[in-house]
């Protein structure tokens, strides 16, 4: 992982345009190639990013980075504070908490407990920021992201929310809802979710514990 420190301004050109003006930020390039731009203000979230498969271009005073759909994150360089390379070694992956994981299992097995006429396509659906829990179609044939949590709080609406942003990019997707379902569900948490436009859903685990499973069954 490489880490910059620069006063900088960012130029972002693709299916939207978007300006951030001279400042000191941090730029932040993983060895999965991508490139995300940082403020001190934001928490985890970056102001702008580029997700893989994508490039970076160094020149004297500008980086450019850009992807196979040719949009391009320019940076333009005023002055770097701090350039530095680490070696971070492999991922071992979050362990989800037993009940959390039995309920994305149960949920990806009764997948219509979502609503009438949804379809899984898989668990785990990998992306470069981690995996989605559940992917699925719902009637319409639209695609579905789904977080699950055993107690629904805002950060997990966060982490929805960067999902969705990295899979509305793919146009094969797109366009992609969210569901947010927990056990249970604050209110602040609720309130955030629906603001966004991701639905939520309350699971109720020893319902889903008792259903039958047809996987298996002939009639």
């Amino acid at each position: 992982m490489r880490l910059v420190i620069a006063r900088c301004q960012v130029d972002y050109a693709g299916r939207l345009t978007a300006h951030l003006p001279m400042a000191t930020r941090l730029l932040l390039v993983k060895a999965d190639g991508s490139v995300s731009v940082h403020s001190d203000d934001r928490a985890y979230k970056p102001l702008n990013w580029m997700s893989p498969p994508c490039w970076l271009t160094e020149e004297p005073g500008t980086w450019t980075v850009q992807n196979k759909a040719g949009e391009k994150l320019i940076i333009s360089l005023e002055e770097i504070l701090h350039d530095s390379k680490h070696e971070l070694g492999a991922e071992p992956g979050l362990v989800k908490d037993g009940v959390e994981a039995h309920l994305q299992a149960l949920l990806a097995e009764h997948i219509t407990t979502l609503g009438d006429g949804y379809v899984l396509i898989r668990r785990e659906y990998p992306t470069a920021i981690g995996p989605v829990d559940i992917l699925c179609r719902d009637s319409d044939g639209d695609t579905v992201a789904v977080e699950i949590k055993r107690r629904g709080e805002m950060d997990g609406v966060e982490q929805l929310t960067r999902y969705l942003e990295l899979l509305n990019r793919d146009t094969l997707l797109a366009p992609v809802h969210g569901v947010f379902a927990a056990q249970q569900i604050k209110p602040q948490a609720r309130t955030l979710a629906e603001d966004r436009g991701i639905r939520c859903v309350t699971l109720d685990y020893e319902a889903l514990r008792g259903m039958d499973s047809d996987e298996f069954r002939l009639f």
